[in-house]
């Protein structure tokens, strides 16, 4: 049985009538109550309180399965394999992208933006901000999962995320110190701060074996100029930038609060928002949870900058997207519905309610910088979003995993970095083999 959260129709008092939307776009399909799967994340906690309007405007109904995003990919997992799912709407996140295209589980949504009826002339995609759209929804181009000649369109982003740098603006001021904005700058602070303020790490950072301590990896390696794979997928992961990489993710553990080597988002983001370090570099998502005054001590005394520059400028992209699942019932009207969200109505009234916009515009929206401070830094680092800073491939999973439990024992065992880069690099290269990467050279 679905843990379903449903919609209301009520809105402002007003119930809508029977037969309201006899005219327009959404008239063939009033009545209507599609099941949609969402994660239970904060971007999606404001969207529940959006939909009653979707409803409102449209007549159709809406219920939610709303689900930890671990449960929820799994339960994906296994409703998309059936004949009949379901879910009319799904929101997946990034990296599930490769594996629900490669096994054909997402409608390609080219001929829902062709068909006029249900296509919005108004919809602007070209206000979409490029970066979300080609991690979360292009595949079949450029590497198999970027945009190009060949690439199509899956899902478009909802709840997509960037990094950016948060700091301790009192903490700064008090001792005269430079927001960094290289890495030499941001390394150096990461060992300063402890030695001006005992007792105060330096940085805030993902770093838990398995997925988080490879997150932490990857978010260095491409500002620092690396890549997991060169262009022919021979691994580069233990070349020089790679090794230059892991040792600024060790020397943020290192200079940073006690437990580091053991925390994910949650902890870091507790960490930095309980007074524990002057700096935390991550996702956009944890802004709200610093001015809470319920979560964090540190309200009123948060600074935003972008993701500090190595040989480039390069922040992570992440986060969910909405997809209509192949063997979805009711598509036409979850088009309509992922429509409408992204949308530059639907963006902006979920950014209000406290989510990620996905709009260059919603960035830009003045009441929107008015109520969140930090949107305006936020829209400005997303010119530096990053959509190839991890390859995601049907194979990426299982190398996440390696890169994952190997960095760990770098930062926990003190194992040699170059050795250790040099065992992923060689199970990589055998993977990507034994996967059919190289059959053509």
């Amino acid at each position: 049985m679905l843990n379903l959260l449903k919609t209301t129709t009520v809105l402002g008092g007003l119930v809508m009538a029977s037969g309201a939307f006899a005219e327009g776009p959404y008239a063939p399909y009033e009545g209507t109550t599609l099941i949609v799967n969402f994660p239970a994340h904060p971007h999606y906690n404001a969207v529940m309180e959006v939909l009653p309007e979707f409803t409102a405007q449209t007549g159709i109904e809406v219920e939610v399965d709303m689900l930890p995003y671990l449960d929820m990919r799994e339960r994906q997992t296994l409703e998309l394999a059936l004949d009949e799912g379901a879910y009319d709407l799904i929101s997946y996140v990034v990296f599930s992208k490769a594996d629900y295209v490669y096994a054909d589980q997402l409608e390609n949504l080219a001929k829902y933006f062709m068909n006029p009826m249900l296509s919005d002339p108004n919809y602007d995609a070209g206000d979409l901000i490029d970066g979300y759209v080609q991690n979360i929804g292009v595949a079949g181009g450029e590497k198999g999962y970027l945009p190009g000649p060949t690439g199509s369109l899956y899902g478009l982003p909802f709840g997509s995320e960037t990094s950016v740098l948060f700091y301790r603006a009192d903490i700064f001021d008090k001792h005269g110190l430079e927001v960094p904005t290289t890495y030499d700058a941001f390394l150096e602070l990461a060992c300063q701060i402890p030695e001006l303020e005992p007792g105060m790490g330096g940085v805030a950072s993902r770093a838990a074996s398995g997925h988080q301590a490879s997150h932490a990896f990857l978010l260095h390696l491409a500002p620092l100029g690396g890549r997991v794979f060169d262009e022919s997928w021979n691994p580069t992961i233990n070349n020089a930038a790679g090794v230059e990489a892991a040792e600024a993710l060790k020397t943020i553990v290192d200079c940073g609060p006690e437990g580091s080597s053991a925390f994910g988002p949650a902890e870091a983001a507790n960490a930095f928002a309980q007074g524990q370090a002057a700096m935390f570099l991550d996702s956009i998502a944890f802004a709200p949870t610093f001015e809470d005054d319920s979560r964090s001590t540190v309200v009123g005394n948060v600074g935003w900058a972008a993701h500090p520059e190595g040989v480039m400028a390069a922040s992570q992209t992440g986060g969910f997207g909405l997809g209509i699942p192949a063997n979805a019932e009711n598509k036409e009207a979850a088009f309509l519905l992922m429509q409408w969200l992204t949308s530059k109505e639907g963006d902006l009234m979920v950014a209000m309610a406290g989510g990620n916009p996905s709009r260059f515009s919603t960035y830009e929206n003045a009441e929107l910088n008015a109520k969140f401070p930090w949107s305006s830094t936020f829209g400005e680092a997303l010119a530096f979003a990053d959509p190839d800073w991890r390859p995601i491939i049907p194979a990426w999973g299982r190398i996440n995993a390696d890169i994952g439990t190997t960095m760990s024992q770098v930062l926990t065992e003190g194992i040699d970095i170059q050795e250790a880069l040099d065992g992923i690099a060689g199970r990589t290269q055998a993977l990507m083999e034994e996967e059919g990467y190289y059959i053509w050279q």
